[in-house]
């Protein structure tokens, strides 16, 4: 793709990194909106050739491509702010970084969804992660996005626009969750007696996760799996109060997907299941 001249909207952990994607992928990226000082701190690292600017300014300085890295819920009025002020101009692009909104925020704006299936810190290192992953997209124009993409170093995933919120609710699921999962387990591993969780958890999740991305819900194992009520009571009458409602829930899941591949047996379950059942509704075992 030849050379675009590019403005930032949000100079995030997000939008400051994947500035500084397009600029080693050959791009220009001449301006930026940064507010805090954190994200004037990212601009001056990641972005040294860009000036900050309102961002007003920036879109107009964004002749041919203008990212949009801004809340979700501050989308809609970002746009429709440019908008009003003739900050957008005819052949333009704009793309926004949300994962749950498509094309509907934009109004009549031409541009597109263009999401980045990674989480980020705003690190130099966030550049080392963009190699070969998806990128959710929703737009008209697929053969620029597609361009945009490869010169990104992804994969386009294109994604219905009445699909942006199941899409989106998959990722903070499987990512927001788990890094809530993980420190749960280091706390429990902690109360325990475990002086270095890290050390304990890295080789067990880091095999639960790729069985499950090979394996699906073949990878499952522990006692929900084998129906082993006893052991599950245990894990209750033992663990803080704050922690036992999210076990129950992704215990009562685990049982449901269990049962549905025919990894437990319905009749197995049981005893399992009047134990969830009990302790959700605070009765006694």
């Amino acid at each position: 793709m030849n050379a675009l001249t590019v403005g930032v909207i949000g100079a995030g952990r997000v939008g400051a990194v994947l500035g500084a994607a397009l600029s080693a992928a050959g791009h220009r990226v001449v301006a930026a909106a940064a507010v805090s000082a954190a994200s004037r701190e990212r601009v001056a690292r990641l972005l040294p050739d860009a000036a900050i600017l309102p961002a007003d300014d920036v879109a107009r300085a964004a002749s041919d491509l203008l990212l949009l890295a801004v809340p979700d819920d501050a989308l809609a009025a970002v746009v429709a702010g440019l908008d009003s002020t003739g900050a957008l101009r005819p052949g333009q692009v704009v793309a926004h970084t949300s994962g749950a909104h498509g094309l509907a925020v934009l109004g009549d704006v031409n541009g597109m969804a263009l999401h980045p299936a990674m989480t980020f810190t705003g690190a130099d290192s966030d550049l080392d992660r963009l190699p070969g992953i998806a990128w959710g997209v929703t737009t008209p124009d697929r053969a620029f996005a597609t361009r945009l993409v490869a010169d990104l170093g992804g994969v386009p995933e294109w994604v219905a626009e009445d699909s942006r919120p199941l899409y989106h609710a998959a990722l903070a699921h499987g990512a927001n969750h788990l890094v809530t999962l993980v420190n749960e387990a280091a706390d429990l591993l902690r109360a325990a007696g475990v002086e270095q969780p890290g050390r304990v958890l890295e080789p067990l999740l880091t095999a639960a996760l790729d069985n499950a991305l090979r394996m699906g819900d073949a990878a499952l194992t522990g006692p929900v799996s084998r129906g082993d009520a006893g052991t599950v009571a245990k894990h209750l009458g033992r663990m803080p109060a704050e922690a036992i409602p999210a076990y129950l829930a992704m215990a009562r899941r685990t049982a449901d997907r269990a049962i549905a591949s025919g990894r437990l047996r319905p009749h197995d379950a049981e005893a399992l299941l009047e134990i969830l059942y009990r302790a959700k509704v605070g009765s006694p075992a």
